[in-house]
């Protein structure tokens, strides 16, 4: 996996299947050369020329790994800065490169003033996708304060337009996917609030003529979970670029003297078709993002206890609960919100993380004795970064929100956002969940984030505008911190649903809530939007009852969905029948089974539930002795749909055995790739779960 350096400074980073190829011009200007297929390292050079006329300029038209707002330059850059004097621009010579086998390190500076800009690439051993991201350092003594940081920029190749594929969500619907031709103009997605993936994600997909099994396909993914902006341009030249990075709105950054900043990373790639690019970053987020203490393990069968009794929690129901859970199978029980101070309802006592006496007499330790003497581990919701006005917490410190003293302050959920950029408020949100772990046998936290910024106001901050990147750090450093102490406690990461679901949460976190949104119906599409370029392993998925937004859809349904990922169950043992408690332990111990193939499995997405009125998924085993096909539609319409089942990433030279529709097959993995076998997918909640293995020669 070479780094290789030519000659005239020209860099060609190789990775398994591709070349993505840059220089620096003799003038001193990063270039970008070549994405895209392997050629012959002697034939690269960068190309030379000058204006095109006093009103489109060589600046303009040049193809830069990273622009510098300055000069003639007047599309979009990916950094801008004001210097002490107030000059705004960036001038920068290059000043060398450092690299080994798989890093490259480009080195620029300022011509007149103490910036050093670094470009940051690192490539992995039998992937295609690459990691960029630059640092900032400030070798004066003033400060420098920067207007846009982009962590990355990319000049795709060839002269067509583009569509990107990003999401169109929101609460309850996360993760619907939305395309945009950019033929002209620009295109832009963006956060605003503080999270990142409600609406827009902070990734894009670029392709012209692609489907899942074929066309060329450029992606990247900010491992980012504050505000990102993502510009993707088409200009008069036919050149078609993207800025990818933290977002400029409401944003500013001082480095101070002697400071670094070290930007997120972007990881970036190219392949053949979204299948492919999915299975690809799927695998590489369990190699290289996820962090290790449970990236190769299995995520547990899990009960969570919210939908059950919601905040009248207390002792005893939750050990009813439990007893109900663990016969079912499950193998950690999670107690969510209600537990703590004068908790009764989302009005009040958020801030106030101490044990109600009330529900819980003897504190924790009874209930977990409980749940683990049943077989299970134990888990817990918190909401550290936020407090409602009606706490103990707040009433001692109001200070510790986000305010305008001239403004009245926006409660949504009744709650406000703790100003997580005050040492203070991090050591009491790193002292209050250290406090708990190290006090009860603990296994899991479930960090919860239920509302955007407002009224942001830090009055302990010199530039305020700074507080959206140093909010998302200190949540970071602290899951960090406490995942060191307590290195045997896995966390998740949720934020009112979906609200975290990116690489930079799972950077730190060990799984991701995917959706506030169980209904099984509509998790086909926000699953299928979370596994274009997210782990399928950190994806929580549960089973839950029918309730005021979901469909009556049965039981088996339900876990046909849920099974896709990491299975969860949400629903209220306490009224679940005989028959209902039994496809529950039937289904778990089937997702037991096949738990290996789901979440380390490659996904193959064979009939997509908009375009098909079929969702079929089949998930590989590695060594491809063993799958598991979900096969589910909430209702065909017009006598459809009788076809052929086909499927996917089997051997094509060996031979399969399975059952279907009371038939038992034997066939070739070429067979069932190319001709499939026969369905008959007729009335409501079709729901089939097939297991197919290899045939074992006696």
């Amino acid at each position: 996996m070479p780094v290789i350096l030519k000659e005239n400074n020209v860099f060609i980073l190789e990775t398994k299947n591709t070349h993505y190829v840059l220089g620096v011009d003799k003038n001193g200007y990063n270039r970008h050369i070549h994405w895209g297929e392997k050629c012959d390292i002697n034939d690269y050079t960068i190309d030379y020329f000058g204006d095109e006329n006093s009103n489109h300029t060589l600046l303009d038209e040049m193809k830069q790994e990273f622009t510098v707002f300055g000069s003639t330059m007047y599309r979009e850059c990916a950094l801008k800065a004001e210097f002490p004097d107030g000059c705004r621009e960036i001038s920068l010579k290059y000043d060398g490169c450092e690299s080994d086998e798989n890093n490259l390190s480009l080195k620029f500076s300022d011509r007149a003033y103490p910036l050093e800009l670094t470009l940051n690439y690192r490539l992995y051993d039998g992937f295609d996708i690459i990691a960029r991201w630059i640092t900032l350092k400030n070798t004066g003594k003033h400060p420098i304060c920067f207007e846009k940081i982009a962590c990355a920029e990319f000049t795709f190749p060839g002269v067509k337009p583009y569509t990107f594929a990003n999401t169109n969500g929101a609460w309850g619907a996360e993760f619907t996917q939305a395309q945009a031709l950019v033929d002209g103009g620009r295109a832009v997605f963006e956060s605003r609030g503080g999270g990142s993936s409600h609406n827009n994600t902070p990734q894009f997909i670029a392709y012209k003529n692609a489907d899942e099994k074929s066309g060329e396909v450029f992606f990247a993914s900010l491992a980012y979970s504050g505000n990102f902006k993502i510009t993707a341009s088409r200009d008069l030249y036919s050149v078609t670029r993207a800025v990818i990075g933290l977002n400029d709105f409401d944003f500013e950054y001082a480095l101070s003297g002697g400071e670094i900043f070290e930007s997120p990373k972007v990881y970036f790639g190219r392949a053949d078709g979204f299948g492919n690019m999915s299975r690809q970053m799927n695998d590489f987020a369990v190699a290289h993002i996820l962090p290790k203490r449970f990236a190769d393990k299995p995520l547990p069968v899990l009960f969570n206890a919210w939908e059950a009794v919601g905040f009248n929690v207390n002792c005893e129901n939750q050990k009813a609960l439990a007893s109900l859970a663990a016969d079912m199978g499950v193998e950690l029980f999670v107690m969510d919100d209600g537990w703590f101070g004068q908790r009764s309802s989302d009005w009040a006592a958020l801030g106030d993380w101490y044990v109600n006496k009330e529900k819980f007499p003897n504190g924790l330790g009874e209930l977990i004795d409980t749940v683990n003497d049943l077989g299970m581990d134990f888990g817990i919701w918190v909401e550290p970064e936020m407090v409602n006005a009606n706490s103990d917490l707040f009433r001692a410190h109001p200070d510790w929100a986000y305010h305008y003293n001239t403004r009245q302050a926006s409660e949504l959920r009744h709650q406000l956002v703790l100003n997580m950029t005050l040492p203070e408020v991090q050591e009491y949100v790193f002292a209050i969940i250290d406090d708990l772990l190290t006090n009860n046998n603990i296994k899991y936290i479930k960090w919860d984030f239920n509302r955007p910024f407002s009224e942001t106001g830090a009055q302990n901050l010199k530039n305020p505008k700074m507080l959206w990147y140093l909010h998302i750090k200190a949540v970071y450093d602290i899951v960090d911190r406490l995942k060191e102490k307590h290195p045997d406690v896995a966390f998740e990461s949720c934020a009112s649903g979906g609200g975290r679901a990116d690489l930079g949460a799972l950077s730190h976190f060990d799984q991701v809530w995917t959706s506030d949104n169980t209904d099984a119906v509509d998790r086909m599409v926000i699953q299928k939007g979370y596994s274009m370029l997210r782990p399928i392993k950190a994806m929580r998925a549960w089973v839950t009852d029918i309730n005021w937004y979901s469909k009556p859809a049965p039981l088996s349904f339900r876990f046909n969905i849920a099974m896709q990922g990491a299975l969860g169950i949400g629903g209220n043992l306490t009224e679940y029948s005989n028959r209902d408690l039994k496809i529950c332990r039937e289904y778990i111990a089937l997702y037991k089974e096949i738990r290996p193939i789901v979440q380390f499995g490659d996904l193959y997405r064979i009939l997509n539930i908009d375009d098909d009125e079929v969702l079929m998924n089949h998930y590989v085993s590695k060594d491809k002795t063993k799958s598991v096909a979900f096969i589910a539609s909430d209702g065909t319409r017009l006598f459809k749909k009788r076809i052929p089942l086909r499927f996917e990433g089997l051997d094509k030279d060996r031979r399969y055995t399975f059952e279907f529709d009371g038939k038992t097959y034997e066939k070739s993995g070429a067979y069932l790739a190319e001709v499939g076998i026969p369905a008959h997918i007729r009335g409501a909640y079709y729901n089939k779960i097939i297991i197919i293995e290899e045939k074992k020669e006696r």
